[in-house]
Order: C-alpha cells, then structure tokens, then sequence
C-alpha cells in the first residue's frame, strides 16, 4: 500500500506540473490533491495549521494570478473584454483545434478574433493577441514556480517530521 500511495502522490505532482502548461488538466489541483493522498495513505499528523495555510494560500494565489495575469497580458497591450474572453477561450479550445501549435497560437488568436469582433483594426487586433501570449507565458510561469514550491515545501515539512 505504500508503494501505492507514493505512486499516485508522484502522479498527481506530475499532472499537476503538466495542467500548469495545458489549462484542460486540473493542475494546481492535483498538486493538492497529492497532499491528500498523503495524509490518507500515511496520516495527516504530520500536516500542522501552518503546512495547511501556506499551501491554500499558494493554491488561491495560483488559482487568481492565473486568470489575471493573463488579464494584465491582454490589457497592457491595450485589449479590450472581448480579447480577454477571446484569449481565454484560445487557450482551451487551441490545443485541440490546432494540434501542437494551438497551446501558443490559442490565446493569440482568441485575443485576436476578439478584438476583430469589437470592431477593432487589424494593428489593434495583433497587439492584443501578443499580450494574451505575453500573459499566459506569463502566467505558465507564476504556475510552475508557485507549484514547485508547493511541492518543495512538502518534501520539507515530509522530511522534517
């Protein structure tokens, strides 16, 4: 059974590192959820208040960074609503509409159609795209650094107790 539950503790870290680059996989959640499975498996004794706080604190900062990080992209490029609807919906539907490409072309093109859609110019439009790019990379990387912390911290607080 041990084995078992450090498998899918390993797991749940592995897909939570990937969701923070693909957004259809849950991502943050399966980070945390491996802390669960760790205290189910092993026993949540070795977990305090603190542990608890500081990892919920990291996954609502990741779970509120993301979407306006990606917010901040489109605007500081000058994009409207619509370019940060569109981006959002590029950034789900890419990569299966646009295989291998669509993770990057999505939240440029969402952005882009977006700000066509609200009566922008072609300059305007392709401004809006580059900071939907520029916020999701952005974003991607706020994900992995927050969430490789999240994980650093329990193989600390694990080692430590």
């Amino acid at each position: 059974m041990e084995i078992l539950g450090w498998v899918l503790i390993v797991l749940l870290f592995a897909v939570g590192m990937a969701g923070a680059i693909f957004p259809i996989l849950p991502g943050v959640l399966a980070v945390y959820g491996a802390l669960f499975v760790y205290g189910l498996f092993f026993g949540f004794g070795e977990f305090g208040v603190w542990f608890w706080l500081l990892q919920t604190s990291i996954v609502a900062a990741i779970l509120i960074a993301d979407y306006i990080v990606n917010a901040w992209g489109v605007k500081k490029f000058g994009g409207s609503r619509a370019s940060v609807i569109g981006s959002t919906i590029g950034i789900l539907i890419g990569p299966f509409v646009i295989p291998g490409v669509g993770l990057l072309a999505g939240p440029f093109l969402g952005a882009w159609i977006g700000e066509l859609l609200v009566g922008a110019d072609m300059r305007q439009a392709t401004r809006s795209g580059l900071g939907a790019l520029v916020g999701f990379l952005s974003s991607t990387v706020v994900k992995l650094l927050l969430q490789t912390i999240m994980i650093v911290l329990f193989i600390v607080w694990i080692a430590a107790n």
